[in-house]
């Protein structure tokens, strides 16, 4: 980001009426953040209004239940995961949960271009390569307030073996003891099964699909890995209904 966003900045973001609403692209010059991240360029639009919805889903049957990790995933491409894993931990945030936010797709990372880096770093790929290094080092604390990030930080080959390793999960439980909740963004299920590897450690999963692009067959199947997995599915989200 070329700016430190602060408290009053986002509740001018945050402003509903049309006098003072940011347009997206002004929001993605100052701040880097993309167009997409609707919680904070366009927070008055239909899809913040479902968002906002969804996070009162999930804080009621979820969050206050004492569930601190979700894992947001998708049976196919395009139907919206890091949307709404990125707007779902912006909304977090923006109502005082202290929130961490995973880019957990190592083969195709997304957050980096909906969200700029406020500062340079690195990401889960290198934190889960590293035996050594500090969680913290790895995680970008100045997102916005309430809201820190934890970026792909590039692809690698050994996704797999990262994953399901003892280092990610070491990462998971110190995100648990240190954030109020964790969002992991996903890749698609039909093109790993990185997911469901995530899914086995975060424990809880939400699903996401879309109108015209994803069968429900594909849904329930992924739901049923997830499950015989140890993974328990909280919910899903239908885009562009």
């Amino acid at each position: 980001m070329s700016e430190t966003l602060t408290l009053d900045d986002l509740q001018r973001l945050e402003t509903s009426t049309a006098a003072t609403v940011v347009q997206p692209e002004e929001a993605a010059r100052i701040f880097g953040f993309a167009p997409s991240l609707v919680m904070v360029t366009n927070s008055a639009c239909a899809q913040a209004d479902a968002i906002r919805a969804l996070r009162t889903h999930i804080m009621a049957q979820h969050i206050n239940l004492g569930r601190r990790a979700l894992a947001v995933c998708a049976p196919n491409v395009d139907v919206g995961c890091s949307f709404v894993a990125a707007n779902l931990a912006v909304s977090l945030s923006q109502i005082g949960v202290k929130t961490l936010l995973i880019d957990g797709d190592l083969r195709s990372p997304t957050l980096d271009r909906m969200i700029r880096r406020s500062e340079s770093g690195t990401g889960l790929a290198e934190c889960l390569q590293s035996l050594d290094a500090p969680f913290a080092s790895n995680i970008d604390s100045n997102v916005l307030p309430n809201l820190s990030l934890l970026y792909a930080g590039g692809t690698v080959a050994n996704t797999q073996e990262l994953l399901g390793g003892e280092r990610f999960k070491a990462l998971m439980n110190y995100c648990l003891r240190e954030y109020d909740v964790t969002i992991v963004d996903t890749p698609p299920a039909n093109t790993s099964t990185d997911a469901r590897r995530i899914g086995s450690v975060v424990g809880y999963a939400l699903i996401v699909t879309a109108k015209d692009k994803t069968f429900v067959k594909d849904m329930k199947t992924l739901a049923s890995e997830l499950r015989s997995d140890g993974c328990l599915p909280v919910g899903s989200v239908l885009n562009g209904a």
